[in-house]
């Protein structure tokens, strides 16, 4: 190992274990260049966690944090899900492979999927050695919003407007549900998801657009902004994100989705953004073809492996 450590295993974070772990995280994606939890897992660990996750905290003999694991067990189908941190002072020493044998000691019949943000040959390697097969795969993609932006052509009849807190809360939900039904990340969002969403500091409902045809609600694009001196969590310059757009399975064909895209990123354009990303799963090539035709190209790739 080469440095004393210990490990501890807790159901919930202590507000002197959130200040840690931020710190840690952040030292993380100082030196990654990316953040090594996703924005799902964080939206929970930032509050102490939730009751569904354990959270594995590896301290040095000094008591410094220098490696965390969250491990979700909720989907009883997929198996248990896991991210993981170690502290760049403190790599090669082996804490990144004793997280995982400790991640997969929680498993009760072997099963567990890893995430690994960026193609990192250090992550890919522990996987491997571990016994894990790379399962899934999602592209980050950006493009220049100084580059040329088609007009938005809505198909007839429907209409755009921002999302109303209060009001569009159990539409958005219904809509989202039906869009996603194989995704299950996305797909199976309550409304208590909505809600923390919704208190983010990123969070602005002119930035999530709702496709009306009728009373009916037929898709939306909701948006997102990273970084910038808004977001104290953050040490680039803003971005802006293609965040979910989803149009209704009946309305699918008639360039909806496109149309939302593009709303979308004309909106962040004109909050004097230079950049856009999104993500998207690439066995998705509808989405991917989709999105190269407006002028996005592949940026990073985050890769889930199973055991």
């Amino acid at each position: 190992m080469g440095e004393d450590i210990t490990v501890e295993t807790v159901h919930h974070l202590d507000p002197d274990c959130v200040t840690d772990l931020t710190d840690l995280i952040e030292r993380v994606t100082e030196n990654d260049g990316l953040r090594p939890l996703s924005e799902h897992v964080w939206l929970h660990v930032k509050e102490g966690g939730d009751p569904h996750g354990r959270h594995m905290l590896v301290r040095s003999s000094a008591g410094d944090l220098v490696g965390y694991a969250h491990v979700d067990a909720t989907d009883e189908v997929e198996g248990p899900s896991a991210e993981l941190a170690v502290d760049p002072r403190h790599r090669r020493r082996g804490i990144g492979r004793r997280l995982v044998e400790d991640i997969l000691a929680l498993s009760v019949d072997g099963r567990m999927r890893l995430w690994a943000h960026g193609e990192q040959v250090a992550a890919a390697e522990l996987a491997e050695r571990l016994g894990f097969d790379r399962s899934r795969v999602l592209w980050q993609m950006r493009r220049s919003l100084y580059a040329p932006l088609p007009r938005t052509v809505l198909p007839e009849g429907v209409v755009l407007r921002p999302f109303v807190v209060g009001q569009d809360e159990g539409a958005w939900l219904n809509l989202n549900a039906r869009a996603f039904p194989h995704l299950p990340d996305q797909g199976s969002w309550e409304r208590i998801d909505l809600e923390r969403r919704i208190r983010e500091p990123w969070f602005s409902p002119d930035g999530f657009l709702m496709a009306w045809r009728g009373d009916r609600l037929v898709g939306f694009h909701w948006t997102k902004v990273h970084g910038g001196h808004h977001h104290g969590e953050h040490h680039h310059a803003p971005i802006g994100e293609v965040y979910v757009v989803a149009v209704d399975p009946a309305e699918r064909g008639s360039g909806l989705g496109r149309a939302l895209t593009l709303a979308g990123l004309h909106h962040l354009r004109s909050l004097d953004l230079d950049q856009a990303m999104l993500y998207v799963d690439a066995s998705n090539t509808t989405a991917i073809t989709l999105y190269e035709g407006l002028g996005f190209a592949r940026w990073d790739t985050d890769v889930l492996y199973k055991h």
